[in-house]
């Protein structure tokens, strides 16, 4: 009985000697470790983080027996291990890093009211061409840039820089054109680039049935905060890349609508805020 209750007063010691510092510290690391274990599911990391958590856990083991040889050995190879999670996990920290960056700016991105008009023109024209290029099944990869800067995929097309025009796309992604198979990057409302090369996506649970094209959409989708547009050359199906997922079966109302949610901030409207003013029961004689 005495262990038991010296237990639980040190256990209570432990607790009244925890200070805010030590509140917040543990806080910080919990949402750390949350955001590190939803950061490696579902992506080749998790296989990787498996494999480290193996490699520390068998090192404790070796030490805990008293493996000299086997302990010395993985201690050598856990000294370079930093720089080597840093090595596999390049592509996924290098998206993660873009989208920590372009969500800690996106709210101070305000829109002007001439900037709200010249975009929802642009998405009707990109959705009407949209439809005439899926009703002739004509394959089109449209690529629009939000917060992320493109320039890296933007110096393997050729520049254009100019309205967004129907006929202009139509023409742009023509199957006898030099520069229908590349991507077109739309930036400022503007065909601002044709004939670019996007990067393809290498995750195991895309379905099978997608081609290079998609692949591309999705690659650039999870490299970047861009809006991706797919029109299949085979089906005439209209796709949306978005966050690293495909959305298909578009048409024009539903890709307008899908587009103008992410494209354009809708501002709340202001409610307006009645007073009650206090009612004087006194009458006046």
């Amino acid at each position: 009985m005495n262990a038991i209750k010296e237990f639980f007063e040190y256990i209570l010691n432990q607790f009244t000697t925890v200070g805010l510092n030590d509140i917040i510290d543990i806080l910080v690391v919990s949402v750390l470790f949350y955001y590190i274990i939803i950061f490696i599911q579902d992506r080749r990391a998790g296989k990787l983080a498996v494999g480290i958590f193996l490699l520390f856990a068998i090192l404790g083991i070796s030490s805990l027996f008293r493996f000299n040889v086997l302990t010395y050995i993985l201690k050598n190879i856990v000294q370079v291990g930093l720089l080597a999670i840093f090595i596999i996990f390049q592509p996924e920290i290098r998206s993660m890093l873009e989208k920590m960056g372009n969500e800690s700016v996106k709210n101070l991105n305000l829109r002007e009211a001439g900037d709200e008009s010249e975009t929802k023109k642009s998405i009707e024209a990109l959705c009407t061409a949209t439809q005439e290029l899926a009703a002739t099944k004509t394959g089109a990869l449209i690529v629009i840039e939000r917060g992320t800067k493109l320039g890296d995929n933007i110096k393997t097309g050729v520049i254009v820089n100019a309205d967004i025009n129907v006929f202009l796309l139509k023409n742009i992604f023509y199957n006898k054109a030099p520069l229908h198979d590349g991507a077109v990057i739309i930036r400022d409302n503007r065909i601002y680039a044709c004939g670019c090369f996007l990067p393809l996506s290498y995750n195991a649970n895309i379905i099978r049935n997608v081609g290079t094209r998609h692949r591309a959409a999705i690659g650039m989708s999870e490299n970047s905060d861009a809006i991706v547009i797919v029109v299949s050359e085979e089906t005439g199906i209209i796709s949306l890349a978005i966050s690293g997922n495909l959305e298909r079966n578009f048409d024009f109302y539903s890709l307008k609508k899908r587009l103008t949610k992410e494209l354009i901030q809708e501002e709340k409207p202001h409610r307006k805020v009645k007073l009650k003013l206090p009612i004087n029961t006194n009458k006046t004689k």
